[in-house]
């Protein structure tokens, strides 16, 4: 071997250091202290797909490094800086938009005096190489961090088909086991080359290889099967299309390897070689067979976990989403639009994955009259036990609805019930420590007659009311604790307080549970998490542009208003008062016998004014006549009504009695009923208030009693009825349809 010094002029010539690296089958890239590109030769811009500069802007991250390998990228400039030697594999996305696994060497780059300039950097693509032994673990480190990233059957055989085409195959066919039947999951080509129709099946096609085929040899012997070269065998093929198109792609090569998991064989995994690219080996060997045998095991793992997880998933889902209304009724005054969405697998917080179903609800319940009560809930927790105290809970407040209590009531009621569900727990001593679940719970009861809207307020986000393009928080004044956290003591009474107020026309209410507005930034994205304020403003701006669309444009606007994934389950119920005004009529009477007549002709004209069929005003006005009656028979028995004494002149001496003359024949006299008749779209209700605290109840009448069946009337007669109390005294009611029982 000739010294340098020794070779001729000519020679020399030849031999320079960028002659010699432009011929090299290897990257060389040279970057300053900086991190900024100096020089790269002919090879690092085909490696890379990048065109070539030497113009020293570009940086070490432009040479198509991954963002999830950007902290690599920066660990290898400071150890070579220091003077250390560094080597791992980064993954690379070329200009062309593929991705290639690239096994790289940096080295420092000195000064005659000694000091680190820059970086050397040497690269190829990983097994690519002679040195594939050395590679094979990095590789399938690489690629079992990818797969661990996806809990989702599709998004993991997606991504393996990225990391196999083109870097390691031209063509790459997945299909799993459904039913006994192998269903084509992934179709994945080298270049965006697709197969014309006829040819290989698409994704979605039963798979049927014809015994002898390499592919059921795999299956059937569930181990992993290479031809090396088919010019030199040849098998029984699946249909003629597919036996021409390998011809005419040239196939030179393939293995096959099976996907199992526990003991179970779930599909196959099929990679091919073809002349559509231009290859050092057209053909794979057995070391490449051993490799992939290693992917496949790891592709198995992973799509058996997710198969898993989905399942579960899905059994979580279809718990949560039946313990939901399964639809909503038709109510008189109000347009109503709810969404349930479940949020995405997160792994944190110590607690693994999870499956982001949990204690979010919403319910819409009719309630005497046509008022409806209006529910939004949300559990703390996730997964099958939120869902499970939901369904608790939601029972338990649509049982305590039909009372037809205040607010208030309803939500003190609910507290007492959280504890009751929690599981008791004793410590060491045996003192209760048992903890409730926390529940925050808002409950409406909304009159589209009047538009009252009556509420209280258990800790949950107050709604948003949209009214002309405006949007704002409902102004609540008393917002009480959570269920489940009132401390001991303190009756429930004290803490949910009831506020009412008056809905405009046309106003729409956005109730909502904070998987809303609580956010993760979006996988991939480098956005900071947004503030509550922030995604409430982002959430207002979105539904004011949409104030005047109907309800369902605005749960969609909503759901998806503000950005980043759900990183809570969420649950959604927009509802609005109807412009127009609903029919009533309104009456009070003095509770004397002769007033019968006149509230049952009151009845009579007003269902002869809204056109009510007359069988079906018949049958309401015979009812109004046995309600009527019962309140004036009871009139005479009821307790004196709530009502404040003034006396006139000045205080009576403490001896002298305080019977004035004449003040119960006044409280006698006084007594008086109200008939109210509202008119529905499919009904019409009939409701009568005294001053009488006493509930109607149905009592069983002799054979010779002449009364005691004016309720059974009713109880017969009317599609529903029932009475509830009122600040004065009671409210009796009930609901007859027009068209028809």
């Amino acid at each position: 071997m000739k010294r340098w010094g020794d070779l001729t002029q000519d020679t020399a010539d030849h031999l320079t250091a960028a002659s010699v690296l432009d011929q090299a089958e290897m990257a060389v890239v040279v970057t300053d202290r900086f991190s900024n590109v100096l020089y790269w030769n002919p090879f690092a811009e085909q490696l890379f797909g990048t065109p070539g500069s030497t113009s020293g802007r570009e940086s070490l991250l432009s040479l198509g490094i991954m963002k999830k390998d950007h902290p690599l990228a920066v660990e290898l400039a400071k150890h070579v800086l220091r003077g250390g030697v560094w080597e791992g594999t980064f993954d690379v996305v070329r200009g062309d938009g593929t991705m290639i696994y690239v096994r790289a060497q940096a080295v420092p780059l000195r000064h005659q005096s000694g000091s680190v300039t820059g970086i050397v950097i040497t690269a190829r693509e990983a097994m690519r190489s002679n040195e594939r032994e050395k590679d094979r673990f990095g590789l399938l480190e690489r690629i079992g961090e990818r797969l661990a990233g996806s809990l989702y059957v599709e998004e993991t055989l997606n991504r393996v088909a990225e990391m196999l085409v083109p870097q390691f195959a031209d063509h790459c066919f997945i299909e799993l086991v459904e039913n006994d039947r192998l269903i084509r999951k992934v179709s994945t080509h080298v270049n965006g080359w697709t197969p014309p129709a006829g040819t290989w099946k698409p994704v979605g096609e039963e798979i049927k290889y014809p015994p002898g085929h390499y592919a059921e040899t795999a299956q059937s012997r569930q181990e992993t099967i290479l031809v090396e070269d088919f010019s030199q065998v040849s098998f029984p093929s699946p249909s003629e299309g597919a036996a021409r198109i390998c011809g005419e792609v040239g196939m030179t090569s393939a293995i096959v390897a099976p996907l199992c998991a526990r003991g179970e064989m779930l599909g196959l995994m099929y990679l091919g070689l073809s002349n559509l690219t231009d290859r050092r080996s057209p053909h794979y060997d057995a070391f490449d067979r051993d490799f992939v045998g290693a992917i496949a095991t790891r592709v198995a793992v992973a799509v058996d976990n997710a198969l898993l997880f989905e399942e579960e998933r899905h059994t979580a889902e279809s718990f949560q989403k039946h313990l939901l209304p399964r639809e909503l009724p038709r109510l008189d005054g109000l347009e109503i639009a709810v969404r349930y969405f479940p949020a995405a697998p997160l792994a944190s917080h110590g607690q693994g994955i999870q499956t982001q179903v949990g204690g979010d609800w919403y319910d819409v319940i009719p309630l005497s009259a046509g008022r409806v009560g209006i529910v939004i809930g949300d559990v703390e927790g996730r997964g099958a036990k939120a869902a499970a105290v939901m369904g608790q809970l939601r029972a338990a407040l649509r049982a305590f609805a039909q009372d037809d209590k205040p607010p208030a009531d309803i939500l003190a009621r609910l507290d007492e019930w959280t504890r009751v569900v929690a599981h008791p727990e004793r410590d060491d001593f045996g003192a209760d420590i048992t903890n409730p679940p926390l529940v925050t719970c808002q409950y409406l009861v909304y009159d589209a007659w009047s538009r009252q809207l009556s509420f209280a307020n258990a800790g949950h986000a107050p709604p948003l009311l949209i009214v002309d393009g405006n949007v704002a928080e409902l102004d609540i004044t008393e917002v009480g604790q959570p269920l489940g956290v009132r401390a001991k003591g303190v009756h429930a009474d004290l803490v949910y307080k009831e506020e009412t107020r008056t809905l405009p026309p046309g106003a729409t209410l956005l109730l909502y549970t904070d998987g809303l507005v609580d956010r993760r930034p979006a996988r991939g994205s480098e956005a900071p998490s947004l503030s509550d304020d922030e995604a409430l403003r982002i959430l207002s701006e979105k539904v004011a542009k949409l104030s005047g669309e109907p309800v369902e444009r605005i749960a969609d606007a909503a759901t998806v208003a503000v950005p980043g994934e759900i990183d809570d389950d969420m649950a959604i119920l927009v509802v609005r008062s109807v412009a127009m005004e609903l029919e009533v009529e309104e009456r009070t009477f003095p509770a004397q016998p002769i007033m019968v007549s006149e509230a049952r002709r009151m009845a009579s004209e007003a269902f002869s004014d809204w056109q009510v069929p007359d069988e079906r005003a018949d049958l309401a006005c015979l009812l109004v006549s046995e309600v009527v009656t019962n309140v004036v028979l009871h009139a005479a028995s009821a307790s004196i009504p709530r009502r404040e004494l003034v006396l006139d002149g000045p205080p009576l001496p403490f001896d002298e009695s305080w019977e004035v003359p004449g003040f119960e024949e006044e409280i006698a006299g006084d007594k008086e009923f109200t008939l109210r008749l509202r008119r529905g779209k499919d009904s019409i209700w009939v409701e009568v208030f005294d001053q009488d605290l006493r509930l109607p109840r149905i009592r069983s009448a002799g054979e010779n009693d002449e009364g005691g069946r004016g309720l059974y009337l009713v109880d017969q007669l009317a599609k529903r009825w029932g009475s509830r109390p009122t600040r004065e005294g009671k409210a009796v009611w009930f609901e007859i349809p027009i068209g028809g029982r």
